[in-house]
């Protein structure tokens, strides 16, 4: 948008100017549109007289006289029920006639950026945030029907002073007035037809006190409201003659960590995460380069209630200098690290005009990569620490919060490894459920011919350690990671080794052990395999349509069957968590492996030699191996009343 030149303005009397065309649409925009929080209005106000503070401050170095003998800067917000007024006051370099027409008079206008320019690229550092009149200022008209502006530039004389006003739609006013005071008064003429709750209550002491606090609590000047007292004896609240700060003025994240105990990182965690219980662990860091900000990241000691909403991302806060910004800051660190607590603070992070929807921009993707690699840090030096005290912490940060950090192995490829040093799992190798084993402790613990690290899925620990694919490495020792969360199938999507070994599933594919498995063994399972070669084609022909294949199987010990899934195909359980989510799952038949020790298998070898008379035993009963085996592995058979029936049918003839 091109930038009017100014209209003259006498030094005598009002004048009015028009707004440009499009300046008039965006005032609609902003009213109406661009801002969903009407409360952050107060926010621009008190942000703008902060800055133009700042601007004083900085220009005082170089002239002492701008200070005209009050040098204690501070804000101030006050209202008057009855005029139904807002107004916001600052003692900061105000604006003189020609400033305002120039700067409250179009949007496109930025005092910053000339003000930047004048000073020099090596004043950047000491100007903090130096900022104009801007867009901001404007969202004043989201609660407001006419805006008036008060104010006086410092060094300037009482009589130059300047009064701006507007409506917002078509035209501004601009006339000198008498001020004695320097800096500015903006004031907000509530909407006279605004009888809704969210207009009423910005009359009212809490309802400001609480904007101002949420908002503006780190503004590093003091932020002053009238004192009011409640008397008892007329029973109403009474307006003192005095002034106190609402605001605590003292960014914790902005000091020096050295100035800094436990006490105080725990307290403001408490304040900012609303939470009862100290955070497991903290990091607090300034990163300077090309992008420059500064981290205060936490770990609760607890998940809250709505961890398993991924859209929710209410956990870092996001400040521009410390001026707040957002909450609901989902671009700062991915999804799976959403249970983090803290405040991010830029220095140079750009927003667009309404400053609550960021640019996709390369500081934002600098402040994200930056703060997701802290997190993993202070994660990894909980998970790492010999420290019992620590171990403890990091097991508590697990049992809340495991499963949601396994959705970054599937999300984030740039840390899959980082993140795959930091699972745990329950395991074979000792009698908990308890996920305490990470793969580099398996590993470390694998046999010398071993060369791929095992795990099985299912629902729960209990089925888990049942399953009949975990015979054969029980026999032989091998260890076997439990697999029992539900986002686990979709972790092992994406990850498909770790240290250099294969994860393989136990219940996919032919469970080659490789050199676990001796000659005797393979020799065994090929003699097997010729023996009953008749049966395992009769047991084909009667599972037909339930079973891909049937084969002897080299894993079971003491079972009698099990269900495995063809390679490349989904598993029974990832087809089951597929459908309880209500999702289409692809119907893949499993393959059966009988165990061709086991009686009942040997039954059936003898049905098969006993001939056609058996047939309808023969393929009775291996419904019922088939339907024990979808059992054994958490499933349900097709007909559970079928399968009952069977079962009723082979126990009366056994009795």
């Amino acid at each position: 948008m091109s930038t009017p030149n100014p209209t003259p303005v006498e030094a005598s009397a009002p004048h009015t100017h028009a707004f440009q065309a499009e300046v008039r649409q965006l005032l609609h925009l902003v009213a109406h549109s661009l801002y969903s929080n009407r409360d952050i209005f107060l926010r621009e106000l008190v942000s703008n007289a902060s800055d133009a503070c700042d601007k004083l401050r900085y220009l005082a170095i170089d002239d002492s006289a701008l200070w005209e003998g009050a040098s204690e800067l501070r804000i101030r917000v006050d209202f008057d029920p009855v005029a139904r007024t807002v107004t916001v006051s600052d003692n900061g370099i105000g604006l003189s006639l020609e400033d305002a027409v120039e700067h409250l008079g179009t949007i496109a206008k930025s005092g910053t950026r000339e003000f930047m320019q004048r000073m020099g690229e090596q004043h950047k550092g000491d100007a903090n945030l130096i900022g104009q009149f801007g867009v901001g200022f404007y969202s004043g008209f989201i609660v407001a029907d006419r805006i008036t502006v008060e104010s006086r530039r410092a060094g300037l004389p009482a009589a130059q002073g300047v009064r701006w006003s507007s409506d917002g739609t078509g035209e501004f006013s601009v006339e000198p007035i008498e001020r004695a005071a320097r800096g500015t008064d903006v004031v907000l003429h509530l909407r006279a037809d605004a009888e809704d709750q969210q207009f009423s209550d910005l009359l009212e002491n809490w309802k400001l006190k609480t904007i101002v606090s949420r908002y503006s609590d780190h503004i590093s000047l003091p932020i002053e409201m009238r004192k009011r007292e409640w008397d008892a004896e007329s029973k109403q609240e009474v307006v003192r003659d005095e002034w106190e700060q609402v605001n605590k003025a003292a960014a914790l994240w902005a000091r020096p960590k050295s100035e800094l105990d436990d006490q105080q990182y725990i307290d403001f965690y408490k304040q900012i995460a609303h939470d009862g219980d100290a955070p497991l662990a903290w990091t607090h860091n300034r990163v300077e380069g090309r992008s420059e900000y500064t981290q205060l990241l936490y770990v609760p000691a607890k998940a809250p209630f709505d961890l398993y909403n991924r859209d929710a991302h209410g956990g870092v806060k996001l400040y521009v200098k410390r001026v707040f910004i957002l909450d609901d800051a989902s671009s700062l660190l991915p999804g799976y690290l959403r249970f983090v607590r803290g405040v991010i603070d830029s220095a140079d992070l750009p927003l667009n005009v309404s400053r609550e929807l960021l640019q996709e921009s390369r500081d934002m993707r600098a402040i994200r990569d930056g703060s997701t690699r802290r997190v993993l840090s202070m994660l990894e030096d909980l998970a790492g620490s010999d420290e019992q005290a620590q171990k403890d912490k990091y097991a508590t940060f697990w049992a809340e919060f495991g499963q949601v950090l396994k959705e970054g192995v599937a999300e984030d490829f740039a840390n899959r490894e980082r993140l795959a040093g930091l699972l745990r799992f329950a395991s074979t190798h000792n009698d908990s459920d308890a996920q305490d084993v990470s793969l580099a402790a398996y590993v470390e613990r694998m046999k010398p011919e071993q060369t791929a690290i095992y795990y099985v899925t299912a629902d729960n620990p209990r089925a888990a350690r049942s399953s009949p694919q975990l015979e054969m490495f029980r026999r032989k020792g091998v260890e076997v990671l439990l697999l029992t969360d539900r986002v686990d199938e979709w972790m092992l999507s994406a990850l498909h080794e770790f240290g250099g070994k294969p994860l393989q599933s136990v219940a996919r594919g032919g469970a080659d052990l490789g050199a676990l498995q001796d000659e005797q063994d393979k020799k065994l399972a090929e003699q097997a395999a010729q023996t009953h070669k008749d049966l395992l084609e009769r047991m084909k022909t009667a599972l037909a349509g339930m079973a891909k294949d049937v084969r002897i199987s080299s894993r079971l010990v003491d079972s009698p069957a099990c269900l495995v899934a063809d390679e490349g195909e989904l598993s029974s359980h990832l087809q089951r968590l597929l459908r309880q989510a209500g999702q289409e799952a692809p119907r893949a038949e499993p393959i059966l492996e009988i165990n061709p020790e086991h009686e009942l298998v040997k039954r059936l070898q003898q049905q098969v030699a006993a001939g056609p008379e058996q047939a309808e035993a023969f393929d009775e009963l291996s419904r019922i191996l088939f339907d024990q085996a979808v059992l054994a592995e958490g499933g349900m058979p097709e007909d559970p009343a079928a399968y009952v029936q069977r079962v009723n049918r082979w126990l009366l003839r056994a009795a």
